[in-house]
């Protein structure tokens, strides 16, 4: 019984943040489709929610990463991981996730509840405890790749389209480009739920195992993958407005071509990546693709000092959530009344963030108007680059 306390705590607390994952990134799969208006709002994080849901269901093997990759929980002569640490890293997690959501700041869940992870784990268990080797191949050499390679990618496929597909540069004629996206942002839906749904699905693996419910080494059982799949899907489904508004018009003024290139380039990576067991950022990828798509165009534009304010989140992600997370661990770590004390103050914090959100909202009714207080937009590229 004193260990069903603080599982079901974690339990909770995951599923909370596979949930404010939803909203909060629901954007980097279809704010380009709404931007250009190939999706209305709601029909598009309708879309999304469902996508999301099925492709929890296609593989498991980023939670086998989060789970058994991250953290030295089975080594000989090694502090153990407690189940309060693994609380004290959510807790980390969820907070750094809404306050980058109440900025409309795409930043990283994935990061976030890494950071929130490692954290809570040196403070809880010292610096041996965490698999450095993973976190560095597996997560930080990813994060710094991924969105020059999304960019790259997307960059290129700009360029084609507007090259070779006259359909690209005549008036009124981006329909086709605009179904296109219908697809090809259905594609980046179906990835994220087959990489970001699996994060939650793993935390809750790696608990079950350090609790003596589960053996370790074992992937995540069906009603995890259903209660992730769910969550993910519920927030989606409310729609991230606020960074929506951010990665669809805050960036670069995109158009359905570059829409189209930007959300086939982001599905391309992020499903590889799920693939080989990556616990990708997708906010990374899709941020990167869309800058590689404004660049692609010429004499398109795009927000630099934006584009700046999200790598600076992308750099303060890992380590702003470990410190949160350590913070709660060595609150949280000695007592039931300390896991008691961070999840009030957690529930307090959000339950402000939510507040703060309400006072200037986005909604599905103004997440296209055109931004405010921006800097002027510089052109991407010179008169002589390639259409």
């Amino acid at each position: 019984m004193e260990m069903l306390f603080p599982v079901v705590l974690v339990i909770a607390a995951s599923i909370f943040f596979d949930f404010t994952n939803g909203f909060h990134d629901t954007a980097n799969a279809m704010a380009t489709s709404v931007a250009t208006g190939a999706l209305k709002p709601k029909v598009a994080v309708l879309i999304s929610a469902v996508l999301n849901l099925v492709g929890a269901f296609l593989s498991t093997a980023v939670a086998k990463t989060v789970s058994d990759g991250i953290l030295n929980n089975d080594s000989a002569g090694l502090p153990e991981i407690s189940v309060s640490m693994i609380f004290a890293g959510v807790v980390g997690a969820i907070i750094w996730n809404l306050g980058t959501w109440w900025l409309g700041l795409p930043s990283s869940s994935t990061h976030a509840l890494f950071g929130g992870l490692v954290g809570a784990a040196i403070i809880g268990a010292g610096f041996d405890v965490v698999n450095w080797g993973g976190v560095v191949s597996k997560i930080i050499l990813p994060a710094l790749l991924s969105p020059f390679i999304a960019a790259f990618i997307a960059l290129v496929a700009t360029f084609l389209v507007y090259r070779i597909t006259k359909m690209a540069t005549v008036a009124g004629s981006t329909t086709a480009f605009r179904r296109g996206q219908t697809v090809s942002a259905s594609l980046v839906s179906l990835a994220h739920g087959t990489n970001d749904a699996q994060k939650t699905m793993g935390v809750i693996t790696l608990t079950l195992i350090v609790a003596g419910y589960q053996e370790a080494g074992t992937g995540p059982q069906v009603w995890v993958i259903v209660a992730s799949g769910l969550a993910i899907a519920l927030g989606t489904y409310l729609g991230g407005w606020r960074i929506m508004r951010t990665v669809g018009k805050r960036i670069t003024d995109i158009k359905a071509p570059q829409g189209f290139a930007a959300e086939t380039s982001s599905a391309a990576t992020i499903l590889t990546s799920s693939s080989l067991g990556f616990p990708l950022s997708t906010t990374q990828v899709t941020s990167g693709a869309v800058v590689g798509a404004g660049l692609g165009k010429r004499l398109a534009s795009v927000r630099w000092p934006m584009v700046g304010r999200i790598a600076t989140g992308w750099v303060f992600t890992m380590p702003a959530a470990a410190v949160v997370g350590g913070l709660a661990a060595w609150i949280g770590g000695s007592s039931t009344l300390g896991l008691i004390i961070v999840a009030v103050v957690g529930v307090a914090v959000s339950l402000l963030f939510f507040y703060l959100a309400r006072r200037k909202p986005v909604t599905s009714s103004n997440v296209n108007d055109d931004p405010e207080d921006e800097p002027a937009p510089t052109p991407a590229a010179s008169a002589g680059k390639a259409r």
